[in-house]
């Protein structure tokens, strides 16, 4: 008897949940962040119906080909995803797009799903200014580089002392 209220629930909740997403589409919300690249287009890599249910599966195929083939194609990669979807704040430096009410932590919260893509990857755009990656990471994050300085007796050879916080 118990179990069948526990499975009476969760079918319960699942269509609850269901009926409002489809609400949602219909009234047509969207998560695309104002301010992004995403946010001036009329629709992404993929139609956006198909990138909302399987881009996922975009990102693992993207990974497979490039990390065990050596294939490195932009067209479903992650780098192209925050590049895209990424908005900047008034100081105009990148947002991070798992940071609270952006792109990917507002689909992932509405879904419930677990976000640990940027574990690892980048959340925002890539730099080539190496000066303005620091910049970025102290504004943000009140990081600073480590001190490099040479030392009498070191030759040229910097010595690096601290690392970081």
């Amino acid at each position: 008897m118990a179990n069948a209220v526990v499975k009476g629930s969760l079918i319960s909740i699942g269509l609850a949940g269901a009926l409002y997403a489809l609400a949602a589409e219909a009234a047509g919300d969207s998560y695309v962040v104002p301010g992004s690249k995403a946010a001036e287009l009329q629709s992404c890599v993929e139609p956006t119906e198909f990138m909302r249910r399987n881009h996922m599966e975009l990102i693992k195929h993207q990974r497979d080909e490039t990390v065990h083939e050596g294939i490195r194609s932009t067209k479903h990669s992650l780098a192209g995803c925050i590049e895209c979807h990424v908005s900047y704040g008034d100081d105009k430096l990148p947002i991070p797009v798992n940071s609270e009410g952006q792109f990917c932590d507002t689909c992932h919260d509405f879904a419930a799903v677990r976000l640990d893509c940027f574990d690892c990857h980048a959340t925002v755009p890539a730099s080539t200014d190496a000066e303005a990656a620091a910049e970025l990471a102290q504004a943000r994050f009140g990081w600073h580089p480590p001190i490099a300085l040479t030392l009498p007796g070191q030759g040229s050879m910097p010595v690096v002392r601290g690392e970081g916080n």
